[in-house]
Parts: C-alpha cells; structure tokens; sequence
C-alpha cells in the first residue's frame, strides 16, 4: 500500500503519509488511490476539488454542511504550510465538540482525511500556503454552515493569534449555538 495510514487522536481522523519516491528529477507519490482508500474504510466517493491560496494567518473555517449534503474531506498542502483544525460535531460521539490538528507542509506532504460530521478549518503558518481538497459532496449553499474559529468552549489553539478572516467566517455562531444535524453511529 503506498500510504500509511494513522489515526488520530479522534479515531475517525485519519493522517495520511503517502510513499514517496525521490530522485535526482524530484518526486513522484500518489495523493488518491481508490482501492486503498477503500480498504481503510476512507473510500467515498469524492465528486469536488477545491483549491486555494492563502497568505500567512489567513484562517479558513471552521466549515461544514449539514445532511444530506455533509462533505468529507482529503486535504492536502501543495505549497508552504497550514495548521489543520477538525471538531467533532457527532451528537452522542465520545469526542462530541473535541478538536484534533495536523500539520500540512510542502515538506511533509500528509494528507488528512476529515469525515461528513466534523468542522474543519486551517490556518496559513507560511507566507503563503496553497491547498487542495477533495470533497464528497458539492457545495451546496443552504447546507453551508460554521463555528466560530475562536470559540472559548472549545480552546483552540491556533498558532498565530492575529487571524485573517472572511466577513463570513467572522461571524459563524459558537458551538452550543450552532445548527448541525450530525449523529455518532458505532460501526458493527
């Protein structure tokens, strides 16, 4: 399998190192493979790209569309670095409003695998940091929703306070204020 495959400090996260293969041309590594993917029980079906660029403190989120459109997501660094943030957002899970992060480099070159059900955002801790995301639904504008990046109930820590954000992302409710639809289910 040319990925490692590692769980993170919630389960359902998965922080995906992929194989890769340098030489004096540079490298070569696969950033999706559907069997694999599949096999780690990671494998939906992914129907969007997304691609932006950020300059250093621009913070993204914290994003999520509620059912029947919730997107999973693969993020993925190409350029400089983000600091990922994802919040558990399943009624019932043992995890409910916990966050995890992950650091995504040009250098590292991890992915992470957010599931349908968790918040998700990141901050640019590079002068500029350029991401893509595969996602398992397209945006869908009436499902689109969001917390509050700085929300004091869950204590965030994000690298660089002084965070640059969208007029929308500055005002996304707290947590316990906060519309979402999303249910733990335990896997048989």
């Amino acid at each position: 399998m040319p990925f490692d495959i590692i769980s993170l400090a919630i389960p359902d996260l998965k922080l995906i190192k992929p194989r890769i293969f340098n030489d004096e041309r540079g490298f070569f590594l696969e950033l999706y493979k559907h069997s694999d993917f599949s096999r780690a029980e990671i494998g939906e079906h992914l129907v969007q790209d997304n691609y932006s660029k950020s300059v250093k403190g621009v913070l993204r989120g914290l994003h999520y569309q509620k059912n029947p459109k919730a997107q999973g997501k693969l993020v993925f660094c190409v350029k400089g670095g983000i600091y990922d943030v994802v919040i558990d957002l399943r009624i019932g899970s043992p995890y409910y409003g916990k966050w995890a992060s992950a650091d995504l480099t040009e250098e590292n070159k991890h992915l992470l695998y957010v599931p349908p059900g968790f918040a998700h955002g990141f901050q640019a801790i590079s002068d500029e940091a350029e991401v893509i995301y595969k996602c398992t639904e397209e945006y869908s504008p009436p499902e689109d929703r969001g917390i509050i990046w700085n929300d004091p109930d869950l204590g965030i820590h994000w690298p660089l306070s002084d965070a640059l954000l969208s007029e929308k992302d500055r005002v996304h409710p707290r947590l316990r204020d906060a519309d979402h639809d999303f249910v733990f289910r335990v896997c048989a």
